[in-house]
């Protein structure tokens, strides 16, 4: 747990989280073709009483097919096929949906090419046994990345510092991927009003949660960079994500210092005289 979090927890030292329920691990796909079968046998052997869902984009080179032989030889594996490439975001929405749909307690988030490794699932879970919604953090105490580039790992660090200091989020990993929700957290996160995509997706969930006043928990996991297949990474994607927090973050400040003036300024209501009553008839 972070430092952000220790208030937080404080304040729900008294609440009591309901079970889990089953677990839904949501892989969005486009061109995992290389991955695929890797990753979905490591969540099934991770944590064997959780469920897959492969949300593919249609992907050209066959990840589609390959999730759909999988899941004909596992009842714990389904595949959402999806019209095109509409972007991380809405992978994740529809995903979500269907797993609402269907009767999940928990939602988990997770890359296709390895780089949440589904060992490390175990302990998001766990965690989740008394937060809302729990984060796998590169950025606390105990995560790591491997095989990264310094530009790389700079790029990631000042996205999150930057969203941190501009939302006034007490979270240490904002752009991470690497996530579990409690079924009720995101039916109360108004699913329907999020647009974002790619690394802003995820600060827009995250910013939500908070404001909203869900109990969020950061736990340390090792990211390790794909082998295999092309990252999904794009300069677009990274604009998205500082426009995005940069309007988010001035409407909120905006929002405060319209409530304050409004507040200073509203006339004090001062007791008006009391009308005299009517005299009684004698």
């Amino acid at each position: 747990m972070n430092d952000g979090d220790a208030n937080r927890a404080a304040q729900d030292r008294g609440r009591k989280f309901g079970p889990l329920g089953t677990a839904l691990v949501i892989i969005p796909t486009f061109n995992e073709a290389e991955n695929i079968k890797s990753i979905v046998g490591r969540v099934r052997k991770a944590v064997p009483e959780a469920h897959v869902l492969v949300a593919d984009d249609n992907s050209p080179d066959g990840t589609g097919k390959l999730a759909d032989e999988l899941a004909a030889t596992d009842d714990h594996v389904q595949v959402l096929h999806r019209k095109g490439k509409e972007g991380l975001g809405a992978a994740y929405l529809a995903g979500f949906h269907w797993g609402m749909e269907h009767g999940y307690g928990v939602l988990v988030e997770m890359d296709a090419d390895g780089s949440h490794q589904p060992e490390e699932l175990p302990r998001l879970l766990t965690a989740l046994k008394g937060a809302d919604l729990v984060l796998g953090s590169r950025w606390v105490p105990g995560g790591r990345v491997v095989n990264w580039p310094r530009s790389r790992e700079m790029i990631s660090r000042g996205g999150s510092l930057y969203s941190r200091l501009a939302l006034d989020l007490p979270l240490r990993d904002i752009t991470g991927g690497y996530r579990a929700f409690r079924r009720e957290t995101l039916e109360g996160l108004g699913l329907d009003e999020v647009a974002s995509q790619g690394y802003c997706f995820q600060v827009d969930l995250a910013r939500r949660a908070v404001k909203a006043g869900y109990h969020v928990v950061e736990v340390p996991i090792t990211f390790v960079e794909r082998e295999l297949g092309d990252s999904k990474m794009s300069r677009d994607i990274l604009v998205e994500a500082l426009w995005r927090v940069t309007a988010w973050g001035v409407g909120e400040r905006v929002g405060k210092i319209a409530g304050r003036t409004g507040t200073q300024e509203k006339p004090q209501s001062s007791p008006s005289p009391s009308a005299p009553s009517p005299q009684q008839p004698s």
